[in-house]
């Protein structure tokens, strides 16, 4: 079951396996816990790159405040969205010529990551009678703890140096350049609050360092999300507790100290990855040597990150069921869980305990909501592609 569907009518209703499925129930609960427990003076913007499907895209900015983007693509599934120019973001290095002047035509805010992209941002400005609006996303001198991935502290492709930043203010001031503000995001996937914590008490300190520095005053700071979601056993629930309690804090000290500026976290994996499933079917199965394999119809060129192949060290299972089966009272087995590519990395699971099976049931994959279909090679080999739904 998915929403109020079981997976053979919403299989026959998508007219084939494999499928992704989004619960739209599940993504407005998620927002609303947000909400619930962040200050109210925090705006919410949805990444985009965690699932840019454009149904789901639309039902977001009914909750959400804003959307970034992270490519031409995205952007215009963004302005079709409906969600107002001003409230939508552009990030990413090496945006090309053609990105930047779309962004700058449709008057969004583009988080700047270089000096050259920079200069070039004013002349398209120029050459479109536009004064660009920007903010300037910094690579800080500090990274999140214990994070998934790391995108700050050290040498990086993104943003700018935090120590290059007030020098480039000072230039900035002298272009035809609306500067509102910063854009500071030093990872993501993170499961300890205390991680959070400390990356946004540091974020901020950056912040009011930097305007003191510059001499200058902004209007919007950006502190990224970093939020993480459970994959894998051992892994628990990020408490929203403590980190509500210390941005509070935060919050008024920024009134303080900057005035009534806009503050946004920028979310992605938080907001959808826990309402997603993929789901395909068993086609054969095989005992090799004493091990038993399920294949099923579906694989790695759908669902790359539950391959491990999308930034995992050491391969672990996502949470893994057969839909048309619990294992309550019912007998058993260990398996190995296959695509039906022709190469051993087309793992969906790796010798996992479930009830036994039969060739025709479906094999569901949670957590599967967000870096799906859009970050995986779903061309490779020719096989047949994946459907999104969104129920």
């Amino acid at each position: 079951m998915i929403g109020n569907k079981k997976l053979s009518l919403l299989s026959a209703e998508i007219g084939q396996t494999p499928f992704y499925a989004y619960d739209r129930n599940l993504i407005k609960e998620r927002v609303n816990y947000l909400r619930n427990n962040l200050p109210e003076t925090i705006s919410i913007h949805y990444a985009m790159k965690a699932n840019p499907m454009p149904a789901l895209v639309d039902y977001m900015t009914n909750y959400v405040d804003g959307l970034d983007v992270a490519s031409h693509g995205e952007l215009l599934v963004a302005l079709n969205s409906g969600m107002p120019s001003p409230n939508i973001s552009f990030a990413g290095p090496g945006k090309s010529l053609k990105e930047l002047k779309a962004a700058i035509a449709a008057g969004i805010l583009i988080n700047a990551e270089s000096t050259i992209e920079v200069q070039r941002i004013e002349q398209l400005g120029k050459e479109l009678s536009i004064t660009p609006r920007i903010a300037l996303r910094i690579n800080p001198d500090f990274e999140l703890k214990a994070s998934g991935m790391k995108m700050s502290g050290g040498p990086k492709p993104f943003g700018i140096d935090a120590e290059q930043v007030p020098q480039l203010i000072q230039s900035i001031a002298k272009m035809s350049l609306d500067l509102e503000g910063f854009h500071i995001f030093s990872g993501s996937q993170n499961l300890k609050a205390e991680a959070i914590i400390d990356a946004h008490n540091k974020t901020f300190e950056l912040a009011f360092r930097l305007t003191q520095l510059a001499n200058t005053e902004i209007k919007h700071l950006n502190i990224g999300g970093g939020l993480g979601i459970p994959y894998f056993p051992g892994d628990t629930p990020i408490e929203l507790g403590a980190i509500n309690k210390n941005l509070q804090s935060l919050c008024e000290q920024t009134q303080q100290q900057l005035g009534p500026i806009e503050i946004v976290m920028e979310l992605g994996r938080f907001l959808v990855g826990e309402a997603g499933i993929y789901v395909a079917q068993i086609s054969d199965i095989k005992i090799s040597r004493g091990e038993k394999y399920l294949i099923v119809n579906g694989g790695m060129h759908h669902h790359l990150a539950n391959s491990g192949n999308f930034g995992q060290v050491v391969r672990k299972n996502y949470p893994v069921l057969l839909g048309n089966k619990c294992s309550n009272n019912q007998e058993t087995e260990l398996v190995t869980i296959v695509g039906p590519l022709c190469t051993p990395l087309d793992i969906l699971a790796n010798k996992l305990e479930l009830p036994k099976a039969e060739i025709g049931d479906y094999v569901v994959i949670l957590q599967s909501g967000a870096y799906g279909k859009s970050v995986s090679p779903e061309n490779f080999l020719g096989h047949p592609g994946v459907v999104e739904r969104l129920v």
